[in-house]
C-alpha cells in the first residue's frame, strides 16, 4: 500500500522499474563466507555457547544478545545450519582476524626460477648457472633446469643428459629433484626444489 502511494505519481515504465529493483534487493543471495552476527540473527530461540566455551543452553535471541552486549563482545552465529542455530558470545573481529591468518597461512610463496642450458654450454658457464640455481633455492625458490637442443643437437641428447646430470649432482647438497629429467620436444626438463 505505502509502495502503491509512492509509486502513484510515476509512469508505467518507472514503477516497472522500481517493482523490479525492489524485487532484485529482497532476493540477493548471502554470500557462504557471510556469518550472521548480532542484529542480524532473526531466528529465535538459539543455542548459546559462551566466550569461555561453557554451554549456556537454548535461550532467546534477545537475552543472547544483550549477555553479549554485557560481556562487550558480539553474538555470532557459528552453525547456522543446527536446529535450533547454535550461536557464540565472541569477539568477532578477532575470530575474522584469525580465519584470515588461518586462509593466509596454507598459501605458499615458492616461485619458479628457470636456467636454460645447452648441450655445447663452456664449463664456466655452467658453473655461473649452477650459483644462480643455489641462490635461488637458498631463497626457497624452485629451480627448473632446462636444456635446449638446437637443429643436429637432437641427435647428441646423451649430451644434454651429461650436462643435466652434472647440474643434478652439483646441486644435490641444498636441492632435491622433484621431477626426473624428462623429453619434451627439443628441450630437457628437470625441476629441483629446496631441501
Amino acid at each position: 500500500m505505502i509502495f502503491h502511494s509512492f509509486c502513484a505519481g510515476t509512469p508505467t515504465g518507472r514503477r516497472r522499474q522500481l517493482l523490479v529493483a525492489l524485487a532484485r534487493k529482497n532476493t540477493q543471495p548471502e554470500s557462504r563466507d557471510s556469518v550472521r552476527i548480532n542484529n542480524n540473527i532473526r531466528i529465535t530461540p538459539i543455542r548459546v555457547v559462551s566466550e569461555e566455551g561453557e554451554q549456556l543452553g537454548i535461550i532467546s535471541t534477545d537475552d543472547a544478545l544483550q549477555r553479549a552486549r554485557d560481556a562487550g563482545l558480539d553474538l555470532v552465529e557459528v552453525a547456522p545450519g543446527e536446529r535450533p542455530p547454535v550461536c557464540r558470545i565472541m569477539d568477532y573481529g578477532k575470530y575474522k582476524y584469525d580465519k584470515n591468518k588461518k586462509k593466509n597461512t596454507g598459501q605458499s610463496h615458492t616461485k619458479t626460477k628457470e636456467i636454460r642450458l645447452r648441450p655445447k654450454t663452456g664449463g664456466e658457464d655452467i658453473r655461473t648457472k649452477i650459483r644462480q640455481a643455489e641462490k635461488f633455492l637458498e631463497h626457497k625458490d624452485k629451480v627448473q633446469v632446462s636444456v635446449l637442443f638446437r637443429g643436429r643437437e637432437m641427435a647428441h641428447i646423451e649430451e644434454g643428459r651429461k650436462v643435466m646430470e652434472m647440474v643434478i649432482e652439483t646441486l644435490s647438497a641444498i636441492g632435491k629433484v622433484e621431477t626426473s629429467p624428462q623429453q619434451h620436444g627439443r628441450r630437457m626438463i628437470c625441476m629441483i626444489a629446496p631441501k
